[in-house]
């Protein structure tokens, strides 16, 4: 049997410049959503001590080539200990005999870097038209991959950073100083929300801390920080008041994230979402009305996993 090649970041890192997921992952999104994916329950292991979380997704497309399985870790202490807070590998395996064929060890900037692909392209398809300015709410890794995936979707000239630690966020500043937009860091937290119609959020918060008064018509809002049952970022009120609830997977999303939390609460209910697959094909209605209000809650699903990792194996191999 042959053996499946192994993959370490820097390996990795070298060919993204050949990999185009973009439509892939629009089209295995709009698979999702049509049914035509297996996709089980997210598996999870959460640590009190050191505090950490470990994700793993699996799954594949019907009529595919491939399955995957993605194992991610985050742990925050890693940063004292001068380790990458995340870790982890993708493993693709043939569909048909079960062969691997990949193992990544791609200590999960994969993960980081699809999540910032989904919530870059859920940014076009939901926020307004012509969009200049953007706040970013956090300055750790996933704010990084946010405002790079953003600009090369999106004509941004101004982003905009609110984080718990100024420094930080200073070295936010520093990393992203190559992108052709001006980065402005903010203390109040209330004002970057109200004075911006686009809003990301990638913190790990446990509580909400971005309020439902905060937020003016014709926002759209992606929220990606929130990808476990005990995560919350936005005050529920926010999605009771929206015109447009948006998931990346209901099945998912009622179990964590963003939309869970609401319907826990009872200000959403779970036939007002739609998917973003179903909004890429056209069965579901995006935005309409430049004063509506639009929510996209993304947990990540596996199929992310699986285009992405299909795509750095067919480059490898190539």
């Amino acid at each position: 049997m042959t053996q499946p090649i192994v993959l370490d970041w820097e390996k990795i890192s070298s060919l993204l410049d050949q990999i185009e997921i973009h439509e892939p992952m629009k089209q295995a999104f709009i698979e999702y959503s049509n049914g035509n994916a297996e996709i089980p329950p997210v598996g999870e292991l959460l640590f009190e001590e050191p505090p950490g979380e470990v994700h793993i997704k699996y799954g594949y497309i019907k009529g595919g080539s491939f399955y995957v399985i993605k194992i991610a870790s985050g742990f925050s202490g890693n940063n004292q200990l001068g380790v990458k807070p995340g870790q982890g590998m993708m493993l693709l395996f043939d569909i048909v005999t079960g062969i691997p064929k990949a193992i990544l060890i791609d200590q999960a900037n994969l993960t980081d870097l699809r999540t910032g692909i989904a919530g870059a392209m859920a940014s076009v398809l939901l926020a307004n038209e012509g969009t200049e300015s953007v706040a970013i709410i956090g300055n750790g890794v996933q704010a990084r991959y946010q405002a790079r995936c953003l600009m090369e979707l999106m004509p941004i000239k101004i982003i905009n950073v609110w984080g718990r630690d100024k420094e930080k966020s200073k070295k936010l500043q520093q990393d992203l100083s190559d992108l052709d937009a001006e980065l402005l860091i903010h203390e109040d937290l209330a004002d970057v929300i109200k004075q911006n119609k686009l809003i990301i959020t990638t913190t790990s918060s446990k509580k909400a801390i971005i309020q439902s008064n905060w937020v003016q018509p014709g926002t759209h809002i992606t929220a990606v920080g929130s990808d476990t049952p005990e995560k919350c970022e936005l005050d529920s009120d926010i999605l009771s008041r929206a015109d447009i609830v948006v998931a990346d997977s209901i099945p998912q999303n009622q179990l964590r994230g963003e939309i869970h939390q609401a319907l826990k609460k009872g200000t959403i209910q779970p036939n007002e979402l739609v998917e973003i697959g179903q909004i890429f094909e056209g069965s579901a209605q995006g935005r309409n009305h430049f004063d509506q209000i639009t929510v996209a809650d993304l947990t990540g699903v596996a199929v992310q996993d699986l285009v992405i990792a299909e795509a750095v194996y067919k480059v490898a191999i190539s």
